[in-house]
């Protein structure tokens, strides 16, 4: 996944009518994956009224992975912490830090699906982070 610097977020709006979006992600080493955005965007109001939030990450070399989470906005040293993440892998990001009404969020993951097409016999495993030791 860290492999990747792109991914389409799918969120689900007030009408409960599905939005994606293409973004920027960087991956924590508990696999959290974490981002930002406007605070008014589409995704950003969403999320805060619907945490739920699902990603696919590459396509581009026959492998996938498809990820869903809960999404927070962390605050204090959470925050700091996914910032070291985020910033890691987009030195950019910091230029952004100045923007009025930036928003950082942050998602958990509930289930991971990676599928590997570049094999002869594609390989696709299924993933529960509830069964990972904390």
């Amino acid at each position: 996944m860290r492999a990747q610097k792109w991914a389409v977020e799918a969120s689900v709006s007030d009408a409960n009518a599905p939005q994606a979006a293409v973004i920027g992600v960087a991956v924590t080493d508990a696999f959290e994956l974490v981002f930002d955005t406007m605070g008014d965007t589409r995704k950003a109001k969403n999320l805060r009224a619907n945490p739920r939030i699902a990603f696919v990450i590459g396509w581009d070399e026959g492998k996938t992975v498809q990820y869903e989470g809960v999404a927070d906005e962390p605050q204090g040293d959470e925050l700091a912490r996914i910032k070291q993440a985020y910033f890691a892998k987009f030195p950019d990001g910091v230029e952004r830090e100045r923007w009025e009404g930036l928003a950082y969020f942050r998602a958990r993951p509930t289930w991971i699906r990676v599928s590997d097409f570049t094999k002869d016999v594609p390989e696709i495993v299924e993933i529960d982070p509830s069964t990972w030791a904390r």
